[in-house]
């Protein structure tokens, strides 16, 4: 038996690779930005629904894994920092309502690592304990990317949570692998103009 999961703010499809490659089936993804589904279209031959706060959750199909990496613009140090302040900061709850209708056994959430410490860490503990609220076993850990095989320096904020009817109560998150990639052991030469 496959699991199936959802895909949120999708972008152009990280999360739907990830789980496609481990054997996971998508049902169900939404993007609200054009250009994004168009290349999520592009790479999976399916266009995302879009704004996820106009999607009833009757119209998602039941699924067994949540994903989503939602907006990260309103707590990176890169942006204005407005948290739940700014709207984008705000569709972490239009995962909370899916969440409380659906109740899948797992969701997997993805934000910039700056997450951890917006608000002096309330953001965080806003989003933890609206999880917990729901009955959700959860952790957090700050993976880099570049420790999994990735030419790409890019901490982020993993947060996992399992709902009880899996028995889960502990997650181990993976350990970095003894193996540093760079863009040359990836590049594609064809399009370089290498023979």
């Amino acid at each position: 038996m496959k699991y199936t999961f959802i895909d949120l703010f999708a972008g152009i499809g990280g999360f739907r690779q990830g789980f496609e490659s481990s054997g996971y089936k998508a049902i169900f993804s939404s993007e609200i930005d054009l250009h994004a589904q168009k290349m999520y279209f592009e790479n999976f031959k399916e266009l995302p629904f879009g704004d996820i706060t106009k999607i009833d959750t009757k119209d998602i199909p039941n699924h067994d894994i949540l994903c989503a990496g939602f907006p990260c613009q309103p707590f990176s140090i890169a942006g204005d920092k407005k948290g739940f302040n700014d709207t984008r900061g705000t569709l972490f709850f239009d995962i909370a309502r899916i969440l409380e209708d659906k109740k899948p056994k797992v969701v997997v959430l993805e934000n910039v690592k700056h997450f951890k410490n917006h608000d002096n860490g309330n953001t965080l503990k806003v989003v933890l304990n609206t999880l917990e609220e729901l009955d959700y076993t959860v952790s957090w850990e700050i993976l880099n990317a570049k420790d999994f095989g990735v030419p790409q320096n890019r901490e982020r904020v993993n947060i996992v949570g399992f709902h009880p009817s899996t028995n889960v109560t502990e997650f181990n998150y993976p350990k970095p692998l003894d193996k540093k990639v760079t863009f040359a052991d990836i590049k594609e030469k064809k399009y370089l103009g290498v023979p």
